[in-house]
């Protein structure tokens, strides 16, 4: 049976202060449902079961209260609940980028900053102004619903110009991130045959210019479906033959139009990791995206106007689209081109401060290493900051103390969703207290659960987390997927009708949510599942440690293996002192239970590109399975990473045939109680 997790605390980290929360976006929300007759709410609790149960009163709430501009309006909300397939604003037509640039004036709009110093501001109105160029001239290429547009970018203003032009004619957009290979971009993009591709000459990294000049040459050849190149100079360098000039498209002085298009109509393709196949492209559309992003950048990131955003991002990872969603609330959003250490581990901080930024949003991995590092940001920098976000992987509880500690002013919105509905399932209220690991809440309009193999919620104990009602920011289908197969494959198939995402939760007694990890690398050790996320809480303090990862492998013979892996911190080994202090540690903070059966150092572990621990591919590996059956090269951080475990896998082989316990290792290990 699950268990309850133990880091679940009773005792508040932070608490809103009262007059700073009835300042809150959500609580004006509730201000005005009370005012128009819609519902007079006494608590967060209470407002989120009627935003689930009622689901057509609460968007049609949130479109009414961020005065949506619908050129036509829908016959109704929601006209069918079936998942998937549910019906949302049939009838209604209105235009994303139309709500993203409706702020007008001299405020910035974007602010965009690369790591060698290079900053630049463009105004609400100058911003309009550069979309309307360019949409003009994608309408005279003959762009518009119906055909794809694709960037090969970094993330500066161009990439956020060139999205709001394509979703102003209606067209689809894509992009990918530089990091990337040609081969692995043209995974991506190549399946939606794009007309027209926008290309950077490179992009800025820990020091570094890195030129893609011969790289969108050879993706160039890859897109035959391309019929127009659009150049964009960011280093200075060389336009390429047979391109058109960005800057030169968008000098023109045309007034914006944009098409009306249905609610449902594609906005954008997003795509799966790609780790253990070809990417799935995942299709959003206009109408669920701008209700979806309204919420919950305004209720829950408590942006408006007044707001200075920014989120640490490539344009392959979905929160650059959560990041570009800030100019629907009128924020200015603050662009990064460049490393989050670089020149120095606190340059994200540094960008706080001298952006006067309200709201930054990063991942645990950057926040657990400035804990590490001994760095207070509240004492070394000169920070405005209301609110952090933080994604991507559960964050360590007691990396959210210590952010408390050094922030007291500051309210962390630590949030779990995913690329699949572009937004949050559980995130942060500014209005409630936050504990340490855990979520504040689930967000409004999204049923999540806990349940059992049965199908049974559960509270204060490990389950599946699912969504037993539609979100109008689900997938419209994924990318040449005719007949949903492959959708219903991947969130349907283990209860029907209702939406598995894939990782194991904890709701607790108070509504809050702790993530363990994903529950197809959950470790089911005697009987007892457990995630992953409790052994990196615990391990990655350890200032020897530079990385983890932890599977459970079951073997031929009915037997389980537990390893864990690290990566070290240079000048440090896995001593046999240090191996016994992360057992240690382990069975203290944790449970025995979890203590690994071995310890592992290697040289590298892999990665998504955007940070992603890679269990299962490792698993997989470690069963048995060929490396070039459980991970795809183009979509890791380091694609050599993987190899060191196929040598592990054979070695254990080895040591299981001849039925002996290693007496040495190539590398260092331990084996703990089993």
């Amino acid at each position: 049976m699950p268990t309850e997790h133990p880091l679940l605390a009773d005792t508040p980290e932070w608490a809103p202060d009262p007059d700073a929360a009835s300042r809150t976006r959500i609580a004006a929300f509730g201000r005005w449902l009370a005012s128009q007759g819609r519902g007079d709410f006494a608590d967060y609790e209470t407002l989120w079961r009627w935003s689930t149960t009622e689901l057509e009163e609460f968007w049609q709430a949130i479109a009414d209260f961020y005065d949506v501009r619908f050129h036509q309006r829908a016959t109704r909300v929601l006209a069918d609940d079936t998942m998937p397939g549910a019906l949302w604003f049939p009838g209604a037509t209105l235009n994303y980028a139309e709500q993203a640039l409706r702020h007008t004036g001299e405020q910035a709009a974007i602010v965009a900053v690369s790591e060698n110093g290079h900053r630049h501001e463009v105004s609400r109105d100058e911003l309009r102004r550069r979309v309307a160029s360019l949409a003009h001239w994608l309408r005279t290429q003959g762009i518009g619903e119906g055909d794809r547009v694709a960037g090969y970018l970094p993330n500066i203003t161009a990439t956020v110009v060139a999205f709001l032009a394509t979703a102003a004619v209606g067209a689809t957009w894509s992009a990918c991130s530089q990091e990337y290979s040609a081969d692995g971009a043209a995974d991506r993009l190549g399946q939606l045959e794009p007309t027209v591709l926008f290309i950077a000459d490179g992009y800025r990294y820990a020091g570094k210019e890195h030129n893609r000049s011969d790289r969108n040459t050879e993706l160039r050849r890859l897109l035959p479906s391309v019929r127009t190149t659009v150049w964009i100079s960011h280093l200075g360098g060389i336009q390429p033959d047979g391109t058109a000039r960005f800057d030169t498209l968008t000098q023109g002085d045309h007034p914006l139009a944009t098409a009306p298009v249905p609610f449902d109509h594609p906005l954008w393709v997003l795509y799966s990791s790609g780790t253990t196949g070809r990417p799935k492209g995942i299709v959003h559309g206009h109408g669920g995206v701008t209700l979806e992003h309204l919420k919950y950048l305004g209720l829950h990131l408590d942006l408006d106007s007044a707001s200075r955003f920014s989120w640490y991002t490539s344009t392959s990872w979905m929160m650059w689209n959560i990041q570009v969603s800030g100019l629907l609330l009128g924020a200015t959003i603050v662009l990064y081109d460049g490393s989050p250490g670089w020149p120095h581990p606190g340059a994200l901080w540094q960008l706080a401060a001298d952006e006067q930024l309200t709201f930054l949003g990063t991942s645990p991995a950057y926040l657990t290493a400035t804990h590490k590092s001994g760095t207070s940001p509240g004492a070394a920098y000169d920070l405005r900051l209301t609110g952090l976000g933080s994604t991507g992987a559960p964050l360590p509880a007691s990396t959210s103390q210590w952010l408390h500690d050094t922030l007291p002013a500051t309210w962390l919105a630590a949030g779990s969703g995913g690329t699949d509905i572009v937004s949050g399932f559980a995130g942060g209220v500014p209005t409630l207290p936050s504990r340490p690991g855990e979520m504040q809440a689930r967000t409004l309009g999204v049923a999540l659960e806990a349940w059992d193999t049965n199908g049974h919620p559960l509270t204060d104990e490990v389950g599946e987390l699912v969504v037993t009602r539609p979100m109008p920011s689900m997938p419209l289908y994924f990318w040449n997927d005719p007949d949903t197969a492959r959708y219903r494959d991947a969130y349907f198939s283990t209860y029907p009708g209702v939406w598995r995402h894939g990782d194991w939760v904890t709701i607790t007694t108070r509504g809050s949510v702790i993530v363990h990890g994903r529950s197809d690398a959950t470790i089911n050790r005697h009987g007892v599942r457990m995630g992953s996320a409790e052994i990196y809480e615990v391990v990655d303090q350890l200032e020897e440690i530079a990385d983890t990862l932890v599977v459970g492998v079951e073997e031929p013979d009915g037997g389980y293996w537990m390893p864990l892996f690290v990566t070290l911190t240079a000048g440090h080994d896995l001593t046999p002192e240090l191996i016994t202090r992360i057992r240690d540690r382990i069975r203290a903070d944790i449970t025995p239970r979890h203590v690994p059966d071995q310890i592992i150092a290697v040289p590298s572990l892999p990665h998504t590109m955007t940070g992603k621990r890679l269990e299962v591919p490792v698993k997989r590996i470690l069963q048995g399975a060929p490396l070039s059956s459980v991970a795809n090269p183009a979509a890791l951080d380091d694609a050599d990473a993987l190899a060191h475990f196929v040598h592990i896998a054979i070695e254990r082989k080895a040591e299981r045939t001849e039925h002996e316990r290693p007496a040495s290792r190539a590398v260092s290990s331990a084996r703990g109680p089993r």
